[in-house]
């Protein structure tokens, strides 16, 4: 077997769709990682090294999704492959909100689409290039200003779909996103802990010194729907959160989306800032936030069983400016410590970094009372 063979050995069915379309996607503008070129060789052949110690090493997380430079700038961006057959809504509603004057909306939080390329022969199948985006999760929040930040811009965001008619219909965790604001080292797409290089940890800053703007992604189920339809009924599409209490009912009975969204960002926040008994929630679970009552009551009224008893984006978003005033500059820059790094040293350098944002004269949250 010749290097070539075997490299391609190496890469999974998904994978070798995204190598044969490798030199399709340069002509557009758009290079991928060495990984998926028809010429590649892996990086560790005669070599002593392990596969999954190598940049070139490592297989994507998704199969639809994957990263890759844009030849005009350099740029990172995210390609992700769509049967426009299976959701035939993903590209109009994403194209509607990056669209002038929602495009220029800083309340605008919905994942902005650089490019759709029609894949030749592709039988339905489109890509859509977007921005290059992570966990919104990872690194952890470090203090009650930067969970502010965080739920504001999510609120704004939902809020902003909301009062455009669109239902996202699955803004669960997985489908919140950040960017690389706060990154000192560009991150492995595959690995988001390590360089691009694939050499180091990726170095970062806190959310406070950089602050991230978070995204929703995902408008593959989503609905935009006509301004004279108060009560839009939807039959149900099951998204990645299977909680919803309204979907325990007949599987064949329409629900408004609308206070469905409103339950999966109010449990969204629940699994990653309060609920430690979630069955995901303990990887994201912070000590001490249940204490901060703009949290802990406003998501609970969120995901209230019944969805007439909702509050609609407009209130949850008026209700958390008002709940956030009570929160004093002291408090805002207060730890939030992961469960992981309760710690003197922990504690000792959060003081350090506090310091620094006051000499410094860093505020301690950056969206405003609106």
């Amino acid at each position: 077997m010749d290097s070539t063979s075997a490299a391609h050995s190496h890469l999974s069915e998904f994978e070798i769709w995204w190598r044969d379309h490798y030199n399709f996607l340069k002509d557009k503008g758009y290079k991928l990682r060495s990984r998926y070129s028809p010429d590649w060789v892996p990086s560790w052949t005669n070599t002593n090294k392990v596969d999954i110690n190598c940049e070139d090493g490592i297989m994507p997380r998704h199969y639809s999704l994957l990263d890759a430079r844009r030849t005009q700038d350099d740029a990172r961006v995210s390609l992700k492959r769509i049967d426009v057959s299976r959701h035939p809504y993903e590209i109009e509603i994403g194209r509607y909100f990056c669209s002038s004057p929602l495009s220029e909306d800083p309340a605008n939080h919905c994942v902005p689409i650089y490019d759709v390329l029609e894949v030749p022969g592709g039988n339905h199948l489109a890509i859509i290039v977007m921005p290059l985006l992570r966990d919104a999760t990872d690194p952890y929040f470090d203090t009650v200003g930067e969970v502010v930040d965080c739920i504001h811009q999510l609120f704004e965001g939902l809020r902003f779909m909301h009062r455009h008619h669109v239902a996202h219909r699955d803004c669960m965790q997985l489908n919140i996103l950040m960017d690389g604001s706060m990154f000192i080292d560009a991150w492995h797409p595959s690995d988001e802990y390590m360089s691009e290089d694939f050499k180091r940890v990726a170095r970062h800053r806190t959310r406070t010194q950089s602050p991230p703007r978070y995204y929703y992604i995902d408008f593959g189920i989503s609905r935009k729907y006509d301004v004279s339809n108060a009560n839009p009924l939807e039959i149900p599409i099951y998204g990645g959160d299977k909680g919803v209490p309204e979907f325990a009912e007949a599987y064949t009975k329409p629900w408004n989306p609308f206070p469905t969204d409103v339950w999966y960002l109010g449990h969204a926040i629940q699994e990653t800032f309060l609920d430690v008994k979630c069955s995901s929630a303990s990887h994201f679970s912070y000590s001490d936030l249940d204490t901060i009552a703009l949290l802990s009551g406003l998501a609970m009224d969120m995901m209230h069983s019944d969805p007439a008893q909702r509050p609609n984006m407009d209130d949850v978003f008026s209700r958390f400016q008002v709940l956030r005033q009570d929160l004093s500059k002291w408090k805002l820059r207060s730890r939030v410590a992961h469960d992981d790094e309760r710690s003197l040293f922990n504690l000792i350098v959060h003081w350090a970094r506090r310091i620094q944002y006051l000499v410094r004269r860093i505020p301690s949250t950056h969206t405003s009372l609106s």
